[in-house]
Parts: C-alpha cells; sequence; structure tokens
C-alpha cells in the first residue's frame, strides 16, 4: 500500500497547486521517483491515471525522472518537480 499512499499524497498536492493558480486543468506533471518508491515510469504511469481519474489532472502528459540512488534521503519518495497548468 506504500504506492497507494505516495499517489494520494502527489494528487493531493497537485490539487492543491492547481486550486491556488486557479488552474482550469493540469496538462502536463514532472516528477522524480525515487530508488525505493517502488515505481517504475511506467508502473507509475498507470498508477498516475487511475488516481487522476476524475480530477483536473486526468489526462494530464507524465514525465519521470528516476533515481538509482538508494542512499539518498528521499530514496523512497515521490516528488513532485512541476505542474504544466491552463
Amino acid at each position: 500500500m506504500h504506492e497507494h499512499s505516495l499517489m494520494k499524497n502527489l494528487m493531493e498536492k497537485i490539487e492543491q497547486i492547481a486550486s491556488e493558480q486557479s488552474a482550469e486543468r493540469v496538462v502536463g506533471v514532472k516528477v522524480w521517483l525515487g530508488a525505493l518508491s517502488h515505481m517504475s515510469p511506467g508502473h507509475f504511469a498507470e498508477h498516475f491515471e487511475d488516481a487522476s481519474a476524475g480530477t483536473l489532472a486526468e489526462g494530464a502528459h507524465i514525465t519521470c525522472e528516476s533515481s538509482d540512488d538508494i542512499n539518498d534521503p528521499g530514496a523512497q519518495d515521490i516528488r513532485l518537480l512541476s505542474l504544466d497548468i491552463e
């Protein structure tokens, strides 16, 4: 369930930023995937599609940067790097 928690937190951040910016929709999302996040870019895309259904981020283009540094302090995390909004 680690993945579910990560996606829930990410979607909350995306929704918060979109709301603060009065966005009509999120068209792009760029994330950093920690080495111990248990997410490959493909796996992340599947989870993102499910998590974003019915939100402003539904259908957004996803860009992922992946880390292989298991010693990074955020190795278990997914970090939101940027959003493209309209």
